[in-house]
């Protein structure tokens, strides 16, 4: 089962080409990361894939509509949560729910039970009756998450949901977007500049650079891309590390950290080898620590675009 389905997906603001032919295949009940710098084209790709914008060129469907064609029935079978929340201060957190059902054309005692629901389930419950300015960002935040589900969402668009959440928040939002896949089936398609965002909670990762996908897979087929993992030795003095620099070739010794660092693959059989050179040098290593490449270097790699601008 497909969920999104985008061949070509062109748009351009005048003379700038802001997406430039993208294809995307995403599976239902799964979590799609698109990662990329200011400028990419992230935040556009949401809003044309939500109808919010029309393409210049492409096809797509979503949740089984047509893009253009039946763009109401995309509508019906999504929701959208931006960066910015947008829910209504002046109203409490339930009168929000309310206003959301009312806006879904739910019978009053559906609307009451589904709000009644949500705010359980975002442990909202509590602050049922209190005016939304009161809460705090995390609280906004779930509400808004909260506000979306309403509808009964099978695709959920999130662009940069948790920005400007304090860790804690921030992973409390991870822990609620894992449950609506694994327990709800709904398809989550995230934008985020928080890379361990996306290393934690995708199933898959595009990387949009320039308008264009230039990688896409899981994350750890995309820390695959970038070479440079090394194997970290660390030893008790110097004489320990000076017998076990003369093993390596293109090892690089680190005589005040007491620290040998020897490029690799990191496999297990080349960390294997590694120890049984010191085991048969007899030389004595203190710990020894396998370190790869991660998002950060696959996304530091892949992009070149640094200017700001159209998102």
């Amino acid at each position: 089962m497909v969920a999104i389905s985008a061949v070509g997906l062109t748009k351009s603001y005048g003379d700038k080409a802001v997406l430039n032919g993208i294809d995307l295949t995403i599976p239902a009940g799964s979590v799609f990361a698109l990662l990329g710098p200011n400028g990419a084209g992230k935040t556009t790709t949401v809003q044309i894939l939500s109808t919010l914008i029309p393409a210049d060129g492409g096809v797509a469907r979503v949740a089984g509509h047509d893009l253009v064609r039946e763009a109401d029935g995309v509508r019906k079978a999504i929701g959208v949560t931006g960066q910015f929340s947008a829910v209504d201060n002046l109203l409490t957190a339930e009168e929000n729910l309310l206003l959301m059902a009312d806006l879904n054309h739910l019978r009053r005692r559906e609307g009451r039970r589904r709000a009644e629901d949500l705010l359980r389930r975002f442990d909202l419950t509590e602050a049922a009756r209190k005016p939304v300015a009161t809460f705090s960002g995390g609280m906004r935040r779930k509400l808004d998450l909260a506000m979306t589900l309403v509808g009964d969402p099978k695709v959920i668009f999130l662009d940069e949901p948790t920005t400007g959440l304090d860790p804690r928040s921030r992973r409390t939002m991870w822990e609620i977007i894992r449950g609506l896949v694994a327990d709800h089936g709904v398809t989550i398609f995230l934008t985020t500049q928080y890379l361990e965002e996306a290393d934690q909670l995708a199933d898959r990762i595009a990387v949009l650079d320039g308008g264009r996908i230039v990688a896409e897979g899981t994350a750890e087929e995309l820390k695959r891309i970038v070479p440079g993992g090394r194997i970290r030795v660390q030893f008790a003095d110097t004489v320990q590390l000076g017998a076990a620099a003369a093993l390596f070739d293109y090892a690089t010794a680190d005589a005040e950290a007491l620290r040998l660092d020897i490029p690799g693959d990191n496999s297990v059989i080349t960390v294997k080898a590694v120890l049984d050179a010191l085991d048969n040098a007899s030389v004595r290593a203190e710990s020894l620590t396998v370190e790869t490449p991660d998002l950060d270097d696959v996304f530091l790699m892949l992009t070149g675009s640094t200017g700001v601008g159209v998102r």
